[in-house]
């Protein structure tokens, strides 16, 4: 008798092929793009995407009879194995054109692209052919909201029901439906993200850009993803511009969720949310200390420009967006330090956002405040409230358990980047960068740096950090415990 669990690959294999097809799909949109700026010189796409294509199709034929029968194992690791396969087929459209032809640094830069980090390998990136930028962008968008949500919206065509993908992709606290059958929830979000992500589109071209920059820089913030199409970020844009992006790295940091309510004119429910206040206040209150901080030190005598850098920079970090408007390196220690332990906030849950989220922050503190009160009054009952709901102790370890893995990750990672020969601040900065999906660090992966440099093993490491973060550490970690292969 076998102890190991009846798993169904078939369903598995089934799944990643179509979601292959699709991923092919989004590679042929920047074929137009390759065409206008590179003219019949640039078919890298093309051929990439056919390949993906058909090898999706393949995949899928040859298991489409499959039981469509998808359980809690299968849905782990579908989530976890498809961010692997998709940024494995991601990097063919760098290796073909040769804008990165090293398979390491490849799929360093695409995993870094689908979990939203921003990390990026590339010294140049204005000489990289602009069909191979807008991939680079749509990277970032695809996985913004979930390859697999967008699954969870078209499965159904297949016969395939998601809501164990659902689950899996979105591991926050409670994964919030608006809708009693998950598909309509997962089209109801790509539509609010499709909507955000055009007109931050249009906003962008009224300030001067044109339509390759706009979208990609709007795919990226909307994806809290941090790529750019120019080698100094968004440094050289102009105050409009970056005070739209500032915006919608705002809107993308914010539990999708109030998006629907905001929409329908249920205004009352997003401000009622404890989560969002405290995101928006905690925004504003660190921006204006910076801002002082800065003016005191007298780095600048335009308030405004240093109240914008000071708010973009905290936006960029708190959403894990890492886009850069200014060297915060070259501020004073004490303040750019500041800004590192903000690494370890993120944004909302329910948003595309990586770190460890608001919302988990808030029932830390408040369950430290109420241990106080506990040994005053020790036989009192007193519950945790959010949003104005009890937060059953379930909920309360698994936040305390989430924050304690994502320390012990963060201090592991650390030692893993200082044994591979990183001094101990580039270790530091690489690390949480990497978890945080956020992008830039501190030490020589800060704003204005790269990870070209970081040896090989050290990419494959930060690689897996990236998925780690991204999945919130359970999706993956679960696969490699004994518990999850006994029947």
């Amino acid at each position: 008798m076998s102890l190991l669990p009846k798993i169904n690959w078939k369903i598995i294999f089934q799944i990643l092929g179509f979601l292959l097809i699709i991923e092919g799909f989004f590679m042929f949109l920047g074929i137009p793009f390759s065409l206008y700026y590179c003219g019949n010189r640039c078919f890298s796409l093309l051929y990439s995407g056919l390949i993906t294509t058909v090898s999706g199709f393949a995949i899928w034929f040859s298991t489409r009879k499959a039981s469509q029968q998808i359980g809690k194992r299968e849905g782990y690791i579908i989530v976890s194995t498809t961010w692997i396969v998709i940024s494995v087929f991601g990097t063919i459209p760098y290796l073909i054109s040769g804008a990165i032809p090293n398979i390491t640094d490849a799929f360093f830069e695409t995993m870094s692209g689908f979990t939203t980090t921003g990390a990026s390998i590339l010294t140049d990136i204005e000489s990289v052919p602009k069909g191979i930028l807008f991939w680079r962008s749509v990277t970032h968008w695809i996985g913004g909201m979930g390859i697999i949500v967008l699954s969870v919206a078209i499965l159904p065509l297949l016969g395939i029901g998601g809501m164990q993908l659902f689950v899996a992709e979105m591991p926050g606290i409670t994964p919030d439906k608006l809708h009693p059958r998950i598909t309509y929830t997962a089209k109801r979000l790509w539509f609010i993200y499709v909507l955000l992500t055009l007109a931050q589109t249009g906003f962008l071209m009224f300030g001067g850009m044109d339509l390759f920059d706009s979208l990609c820089h709007s795919f990226a913030t909307m994806a809290t993803g941090g790529f750019s199409t120019q080698n100094a970020s968004v440094a050289n844009y102009s105050p409009y511009i970056q005070y739209v992006i500032i915006v919608f790295m705002i809107l993308a940091g914010t539990n999708f969720t109030l998006h629907y309510f905001a929409l329908h004119g249920k205004f009352r429910a997003v401000w009622r949310n404890e989560e969002y206040r405290n995101y928006i206040l905690f925004t504003f209150v660190f921006t204006i200390v910076i801002t002082i901080l800065l003016v005191i030190e007298g780095n600048t005598g335009d308030i405004e420009k240093t109240f914008r850098d000071a708010m973009f920079q905290i936006v960029s970090i708190v959403t894990t967006t890492g886009f850069v408007s200014s060297d915060y390196l070259l501020w004073p220690s004490h303040i750019w330090i500041f800004l590192f332990l903000l690494m370890f906030i993120g944004g909302s849950a329910g948003s595309t956002g990586g770190g460890i989220k608001v919302a988990r922050q808030i029932i830390l503190i408040k369950s430290s405040a109420l241990e106080f009160k506990k040994m005053i009054h020790p036989r009192a009952v007193i519950p945790l409230r959010f949003n104005g709901k009890t937060v059953s102790p379930e909920i309360i370890h698994l936040v305390m358990s989430f924050f304690l893995l994502y320390l012990m990750t963060f201090f592991f990672g650390t030692f893993i980047m200082t044994f591979l020969g990183l001094d101990f601040e580039s270790a530091v900065g690489a690390t949480i960068a990497t978890l945080g999906n956020i992008g830039p660090g501190i030490g020589d992966v800060g704003p204005v740096e790269n990870y070209a440099w970081i040896p090989p093993s050290g990419k494959w490491f930060l690689s897996f950090l990236m998925l780690l973060g991204r999945l919130e550490l359970f999706t993956v970690l679960i696969i490699f415990t004994p518990t999850f292969w006994r029947k």
